[in-house]
């Protein structure tokens, strides 16, 4: 039983909870969730992709507050994707 509650005690929480970057990640990942939702329902372009891209600039901000590289690196390359398929949408390519 020792082992457990050694491990148990080296697994803390190290992400914020309560400040800016608490709110804005669970909003963000909501905002994600709908834009998914949106993706499998048929002719809701370009909703879901607008909704995507406003989940991952929350997303990017969250690794701007964190100074997280991987975060605000893949959600960087991600709004650029999701502003394509936006910007192609209202040229009508899609």
């Amino acid at each position: 039983m020792g082992k457990l509650r050694e491990m148990t005690t080296e697994l803390k929480k190290v992400t914020p909870k309560g400040d800016l970057s608490w709110y804005v990640k669970w909003t963000a990942s909501v905002i994600i969730l709908i834009g998914m939702v949106l993706t499998s329902i048929t002719g809701m372009e370009p909703w879901n992709l607008i909704l995507h891209f406003f989940g991952v600039l929350g997303w990017g901000i969250v690794g701007m507050l964190w100074h997280d590289r991987a975060l605000i690196f893949i959600n960087s390359v991600a709004m650029f994707i999701f502003a394509v398929g936006i910007g192609k949408w209202y040229m009508g390519v899609l």
